[in-house]
């Protein structure tokens, strides 16, 4: 028979109830303020807090401030409350934290609910927003899967938690959240999800979109919209679901945005997205030689310009580069297919098995095949035996059976092509295109890349002879020259297309006569014309032979549109710049360019050379760009075409933008058949063509087609050959000679 308690036996056994109570919270509270001292572990500081330790992609900006691209580890860019629809807020409000705005980091009546679903077998998420970013932030391990190192880390979250909300506004939390989240497929944060998934900013997130990206949160694969759309459609109208619910969206506004599709934009993110990828790549390694010349670091540690979310911006345009871009495709295409005509019925790698060979010990393949320690033999049975190789074309890539070494053939007959634009004025450049696909061709054309520049190179030699007294209308007999060379044999240059009799200078430039730059090149000598090369901008080697003067010697196309500037901007030299400033995630600027221009030559000579160089355009070899492709502007231009017709260019000058263009194989001894079908004038004026057209087409970009301004103190050389006193004789064929 059970002994009847006293009340003296109730009082007490609630006293020690009480005191297992109190002492059970004072423990606990002990344990959380050990938590906060780090006895459990070292817990992020308040200056951890103001800045996380999030790989955060470095943005590069164009002159506008649009997003050219970027370099990342985790594709995250940073953005402020402003810059997010509210969509968006109310859709992850509405899923992940409806009490969001009431609590203060830790929601005491959601975690007691989670034990009362606990028992009847159900789960139900425990963590607040706030949480959640302390877990995002600062456990770099991620979630423990061990249960007492989870409750442990939950313990953590709380307490981060609470300094999180006692720190920042509710706003801030929202942002530092969705900045920091992961989306899938590359994208991290909000602002990389919207372009990734939808191509739109987070400003422009509509509700079906935005519930389709906060979907995403509850698993990332489970509910990803590429890989699982049905769920993931599913998931998004269970979201809207709940914004009804909570007032956060109409019954009527849920009806018609549920019958949406998924309407997805995607685009994979890569390091090589966005526009300019030949240029991202060539400023990368120019900032880093920056930083590591100027000793900038982040407190003593390098930028690590894939982690630490600079902020890049740059002289490009984004509208220019596209047109550049487009301008390449568009013509790259029909100018393939006429590469390849001109080699039927001919075999074009006889007598080639040099160069690819040397095409072969480059490609990646082999260095591959060689780092497994392959023999020479076992790689060439492995380079001539067939197998699934991915192949770049102009209809775009496709996966075929072919040998290795045919791969290496087809890149060699693969044409490619180079082009930049700048501001002759500002030295800014505005457009950059290094190549053909970046994918597959890794190699800048635009600044690593050097080639042979022909007939380009001619105005350097009538620049030198005008200054010293010729006028542009001087008449020369365009006959064979030969100039003595002491210590090697006398160099008579070869000409194609010769206008016979006495013509003047401007129509030996007009008409890219070799004799007439010859003869001038006897009378200046190579060490004057060497020189002017050199002040102009040109890095590359210009050794003093005659021969400079037809463009024997290579130069990058970068350096040639810097030395072209020259004349478009009264003789003054800007070196192309692209770089404006470089900042920190925080705004700090660690970096900033301001160009220094540099007299060459006299404003006088500069303008009658672009008066020689209209020109060449109005009656010479540049004829095509105006009659034939419809771009009016006052535009100055010399094509250019190298021995065999491996290399083809052409530089075009206006006041405001001077650009140049290359084309060529990848090794020279692969060439057009012809002059007629590989002429500068065929395989690179008309991309420039393309390019201008739609940069006059566009009026945002004010660039003007008027004429270049006549020099401030007037003119003494006379080059309106109608005045000069000299009569010219005329030729009997004015045939556009396209050399």
């Amino acid at each position: 028979m059970n002994k009847q308690l006293s009340k003296e036996d109730i009082r007490k056994y609630n006293f020690g109830l009480w005191k297992l109570l109190i002492g059970g919270i004072v423990v606990f509270a002990l344990f959380i303020m050990a938590i906060g001292f780090g006895v459990f572990g070292t817990l992020p500081s308040f200056r951890d807090i103001e800045h996380p330790k999030s790989n955060q992609a470095s943005e590069i900006l164009d002159d506008e401030n649009k997003v050219l691209g970027t370099y990342f580890i985790q594709n995250r860019s940073n953005i402020n409350y402003q810059e997010i629809s509210p969509n968006v807020i109310n859709a992850l409000i509405a899923t992940e934290d409806i009490r969001f705005k009431e609590h203060s980091g830790i929601d005491f009546k959601r975690t007691f609910t989670i034990f009362l679903y606990a028992l009847v077998g159900k789960k139900q998420g425990g963590s607040t927003i706030t949480q959640q970013l302390a877990l995002n932030l600062f456990s770099e391990e991620g979630r423990q899967k061990n249960f007492a190192k989870r409750l442990l880390q939950k313990f953590q979250e709380w307490v981060i938690a609470v300094k999180l909300e006692r720190n920042y506004t509710k706003e801030e939390i929202l942002v530092m959240y969705l900045n920091t989240v992961d989306f899938g497929n590359q994208a991290y944060g909000i602002k990389s999800a919207a372009r990734v998934y939808f191509d739109t900013t987070p400003d422009k997130l509509t509700v079906a979109q935005s519930a389709t990206l906060i979907g995403i949160l509850k698993g990332i694969s489970r509910y990803s919209p590429t890989r699982n759309p049905d769920r993931s459609l599913a998931r998004r109208n269970t979201i809207m679901g709940l914004m009804v619910k909570n007032d956060l969206l109409t019954e009527q506004q849920y009806e018609t945005e549920k019958e949406k599709p998924l309407g997805l934009h995607f685009s994979a993110a890569t390091v090589n997205d966005g526009i300019a990828p030949y240029f991202r790549a060539v400023l990368k390694t120019d900032i880093k030689r920056i930083f590591q010349e100027r000793d900038i670091t982040n407190n003593g540690v390098p930028y690590d310009l894939d982690r630490d979310g600079l902020k890049i911006y740059t002289t490009l345009n984004y509208d220019m580069q596209t047109y550049a871009e487009e301008a390449q495709r568009e013509y790259m295409k029909t100018l393939q297919v006429s590469f390849d005509k001109s080699w039927k019925g001919r075999n074009p790698f006889k007598g080639k098995e040099l160069q690819i060979e040397q095409g072969m010990k480059r490609s990646d393949r082999y260095k591959a095949l060689q780092s497994e320690g392959k023999s020479e033999e076992e790689i060439k049975k492995d380079f001539n035996t067939p197998t699934r190789l991915n192949i770049f074309t102009w209809r775009g890539d496709i996966d075929t059976l072919m040998k290795p070494i045919d791969s290496v053939k087809y890149y060699k007959m693969l044409l490619r092509n180079a082009m930049m634009a700048m501001d002759p004025q500002t030295g800014f450049v505005k457009a950059w295109v290094g190549g053909i696909n970046y994918e597959h061709f890794k190699y800048d054309q635009v600044k690593m890349g050097t080639r042979q520049v022909g007939s380009t190179a001619k105005p350097f030699t009538y620049t030198v002879a005008i200054e010293n007294g010729y006028s542009p209308c001087t008449t020369v007999l365009n006959e064979p020259v030969t100039i003595e060379v002491p210590g090697s044999p006398a160099w008579t240059p070869k000409s194609g297309g010769t206008v016979p009799g006495y013509i003047t200078l401007q129509k030996g430039l007009a008409l890219s006569q070799n004799y007439i730059a010859a003869y001038l090149m006897k009378q200046v000598g190579p060490n004057a014309v060497a020189t002017l090369a050199k002040k102009m901008g040109i890095t590359s080697d210009v050794p003093a032979y005659p021969s400079i003067a037809l463009g024997s010697f290579d130069a990058s196309v970068y350096d040639m549109v810097g030395a072209y500037s020259v004349f478009a901007n009264k003789g003054v030299w800007t070196k192309p710049s692209y770089i404006v400033r470089i900042e920190d995630r925080n705004g700090v600027v660690l970096y900033n360019e301001k160009p220094i221009p540099k007299p060459v030559i006299s404003e006088e000579l500069a303008y009658v050379m672009t008066r020689m160089l209209r020109g060449v355009i109005t009656h010479g070899t540049g004829w095509r760009l105006a009659a034939k492709y419809g771009v009016k502007g006052a535009i100055g231009g010399k094509t250019g075409t190298t021995q065999n017709n491996s290399d083809g260019w052409f530089m075009g000058i206006s006041p405001q933008l001077v650009a140049g263009v290359w084309t060529g194989c990848e090794d020279r001894a692969f060439h057009f058949t012809s002059t007629a079908g590989g002429d500068g004038a065929t395989t690179a004026l008309p991309i420039f063509a393309g390019f201008m057209r739609r940069v006059y087409a566009n009026p945002k970009l004010k660039i003007s087609q008027a004429d270049f301004a006549p020099p401030k103190n007037g003119e003494t050389i006379v080059y309106d050959c109608d005045k000069y006193q000299q009569q010219e004789q005329k030729p009997e064929s004015e045939e556009k000679l396209g050399f």
